[in-house]
């Protein structure tokens, strides 16, 4: 016994393959990237009430994590070479603001050779990253 089908109408049939296909290539991507946003070192931020709301992604961002190093964006640099390293990036865009990515475990003590050396490279605008709480 042969079952016989007629070619005479439309397929009422979705196709839902292509658009699981994209999806999973869509999350597939977004999965890889989203690591990737995140700039400087990973430190646990401070946490604060407010925070500034003109936030400019174009910064340098001076790294301080929990172990003492200093990072100026990727870069792992000593304490007397940040002096440097600053002044040749403010000296090449002196617009840029500084960022600076403080562990919440450090002390002022600790920030205080980053501040000065900032302020001897000539910084216009420094800036203290925090984890703003919710109420």
């Amino acid at each position: 016994m042969a079952f016989s089908t007629s070619s005479k109408g439309v397929k009422n049939d979705i196709n839902v393959t292509p658009l699981v296909d994209v999806v999973l290539v869509l999350l597939i991507i977004f999965m890889v990237v989203t690591p990737m946003l995140e700039r400087g070192q990973k430190v646990q931020l401070p946490k604060a009430h407010s925070s500034d709301d003109d936030k400019k992604p174009e910064s340098y961002i001076i790294s301080l994590p929990a172990d003492h190093s200093v990072w100026l964006d990727e870069e792992k640099l000593s304490v007397e070479r940040l002096g440097p390293a600053l002044a040749a990036a403010v000296e090449k865009n002196p617009d840029k603001k500084l960022l600076i990515k403080g562990d919440a475990s450090l002390k002022v003590k600790d920030l205080r050779p980053v501040l000065l050396a900032a302020d001897a490279a000539g910084a216009r605008g420094v800036s203290f990253a925090v984890e703003e709480v919710k109420q």
